[in-house]
């Protein structure tokens, strides 16, 4: 699926059997986590986590961890990726809004799960970032945007879906907003400790809410940087 030799920014991309083994064992634990659908487990098993980090991180790749990225942002651990993605219960043609690109990785995994994603990232360094790595692991979002995700993308709704990959103090208004009727908005709401949450919306004004016990996230900002 990804090249195995490619340049970008003077760095090079390498995917190897070693990198595969480690994905199958990664795999291996999140089925053990309770992770259980099968497309998200298809799509970690597929994507190069290490291509995502810096490279002084690259060994560490697969362990169930997060990792710093640059611009005060993480890439989330794997097992926190697959959950939300499973809360998402995604269908093939699914239109997805993700608040928060960070590092690409969770973009990837609902590309791969056959989702048409529309991604907003606040912070201009890692858009930038993303931008060019994408088209070099053929990863194709439908929309990369550079914005302020409390607002989302109105010109774009409705979603299917909504995935938030930051600690929010509250439920945007616009988010909800944006969601089609029977969509899941999937949200780890909170300060310094979030609780992971899932939304459904059943008609015009009603929400059904669930909640998933608690998650460390870093905080959702307002603005562009």
């Amino acid at each position: 699926m990804f090249s195995i030799f490619t340049k970008i920014k003077y760095k090079i991309l390498k995917d190897t059997a070693k990198h595969q083994g480690l994905r199958n064992q990664l795999v291996r634990t999140l089925e053990q986590k309770g992770i259980t659908d099968k497309s998200v487990l298809d799509a970690i098993k597929k994507i190069p986590r290490h291509l995502f980090l810096n490279s002084s991180f690259e060994d560490y790749a697969y362990q169930d961890k997060a990792f710093p990225i640059g611009a005060g942002q993480t890439i989330s651990q794997p097992y926190t990726v697959a959950f939300q993605s499973q809360l998402l219960e995604v269908k093939k043609e699914h239109k997805i809004l993700e608040i928060g690109t960070g590092s690409g990785y969770q973009t990837a995994v609902l590309c791969t799960m056959g989702a048409k994603v529309y991604s907003v990232e606040r912070q201009n360094e890692l858009f930038k970032q993303t931008s060019i790595l994408f088209p070099k692991l053929s990863i194709r979002p439908k929309h990369l945007s550079f914005g302020d995700g409390y607002k989302g993308l109105p010109s774009y709704a409705p979603f299917d879906s909504i995935i938030v990959t930051a600690g929010a103090p509250f439920i945007p208004q616009p988010l909800m907003a944006q969601l089609k009727i029977g969509g899941r908005l999937v949200i780890p709401l909170g300060e310094e400790v979030q609780i992971m949450t899932l939304l459904i919306r059943k008609n015009e004004t009603q929400f059904e809410k669930h909640e998933f016990g608690e998650f460390r996230f870093v905080p959702l900002l307002e603005d562009k940087n």
